[in-house]
C-alpha cells in the first residue's frame, strides 16, 4: 500500500515473540486479516494483539516514542467508556529481520463494521451517540488538539484535498466535490476541544447483531475539535441512524458541517490512494463521499 512498506512475515513474528517474551513460546501466532493501513496484525494465542508499524515513522527512537503515545492513551481511555478498548500489554524490540519497536495489546472478540455492516442499526446509532458522549464527558486536563492530522483548522488540509482532486479525476464527481470543500474549508470553529477518538471508520469498531461491541485503534485519543468524531455518522450510518445519531448528541449545524468536514478530508484520501492496492479502503471512501453528496444541496 505504501511506498516505503515493511514485510512482516508469520515466521518473523514467531522468531520474535519467542526471542522477546518466552513466556509466550508456547502459543500460537496467526496473522490476522485486516484492510487496515497502518499496522500489520497477528494474534498471539487468545488474549494478545501484536501490531507492527508498516511505516514506522523516521526510525527506532521515533517509532518508539509513538508507540508509546499509543500506549499511554490507550491506558487513560481503558474503562472510560461503556465500551471495551484494547489495553497495552508490552512493547517490543526489532530483530528478526524487523527494524523497528513493536506493540501487544490485549485481543478484542468481534467483528469489524466493514465485515458485518451496522448502518441501517438504529441501536447501533445510539450505542455510537453513547460512545461518543462518553468521550466528550472526559477530562482534557487542559489539552488542546496537537496541530497532527485532523481535530484542528478544517483549511489546513488544502494542498492535501487538492492533490487528492487532481488524483481523482477518473474517479470520483470531482466538480460537485471542489464545491463541497470550498463550503466546509471556511467553517469557523466555535467549541472548545474535547477528548475524541479521532479515527471511527468501519475498521475501527467492533459489532454483533447490530449493536457496537468494542473500539479498536485508540491511540489516537486525545483532544480536537468536537466535530471530529462526527466523521463516524457518514462512515457508519446510513440516513435514518444517522439523524437518530445527531439528535442524541444534540448537534447545532455548524458542527455538524464541520464532521462532514472531517469525514471529506479522510475520504477524500482513501479512494484514490488505495484504488489498487486496498480496494475495500477505497470503497469505504467513496461511500462516505456518496454520502456527503447525496446530503448536499443540488
Amino acid at each position: 500500500m505504501h511506498a516505503n512498506q515493511l514485510t512482516v512475515s508469520p515466521r518473523m513474528v514467531r522468531a520474535l515473540v519467542d526471542e522477546q517474551f518466552p513466556q509466550w513460546r508456547d502459543l500460537p501466532v496467526t496473522g490476522v486479516v485486516s484492510h487496515g493501513t497502518v499496522n500489520a496484525i497477528f494474534r498471539i494465542g487468545d488474549r494478545y494483539t501484536a501490531r507492527f508499524p508498516l511505516e514506522p515513522p523516521g526510525g527506532v527512537e521515533p517509532t518508539r516514542r509513538w508507540l508509546e503515545a499509543e500506549a499511554e492513551a490507550a491506558r487513560e481511555l481503558a474503562g472510560l467508556t461503556r465500551f471495551p478498548t484494547p489495553e497495552p500489554v508490552a512493547l517490543g524490540e526489532p530483530g528478526a529481520g524487523y527494524p523497528v519497536p513493536w506493540s501487544v495489546q490485549t485481543w478484542l472478540p468481534g467483528v469489524v463494521a466493514i465485515d458485518d455492516h451496522p448502518g441501517e442499526s438504529a441501536k447501533f446509532a445510539h450505542d455510537l451517540a453513547d460512545l461518543v458522549t462518553d468521550l466528550r464527558a472526559i477530562d482534557t486536563r487542559g489539552r488542546t488538539f496537537s496541530g497532527g492530522g485532523r481535530g484542528g483548522e478544517i483549511d489546513v488540509h488544502d494542498e492535501w484535498v487538492e492533490t487528492c482532486l487532481r488524483q481523482s479525476e477518473a474517479l470520483l464527481d470531482v466538480p460537485r466535490l471542489r464545491k463541497l470543500w470550498a463550503d466546509f474549508r471556511v467553517l469557523p470553529r466555535r467549541s472548545a476541544d474535547v477528548m475524541t477518538h479521532g479515527d471511527l471508520l468501519p475498521g475501527n469498531v467492533l459489532v454483533s447483531g447490530g449493536r457496537l461491541t468494542g473500539i479498536l485503534d485508540v491511540g489516537g485519543f486525545g483532544a480536537a475539535d468536537p466535530a471530529l468524531d462526527l466523521l463516524s455518522a457518514w462512515n457508519l450510518l446510513e440516513s435514518g441512524p444517522r439523524a437518530v445519531f445527531r439528535e442524541l448528541l444534540g448537534v447545532d449545524d455548524l458542527e455538524w458541517e464541520r464532521g462532514k468536514a472531517w469525514a471529506f478530508v479522510q475520504a477524500m484520501g482513501c479512494v484514490w490512494y488505495y484504488v489498487r492496492t486496498n480496494p475495500v479502503m477505497s470503497h469505504l471512501g467513496k461511500r462516505c463521499l456518496d454520502r456527503l453528496l447525496a446530503d448536499a444541496p443540488a
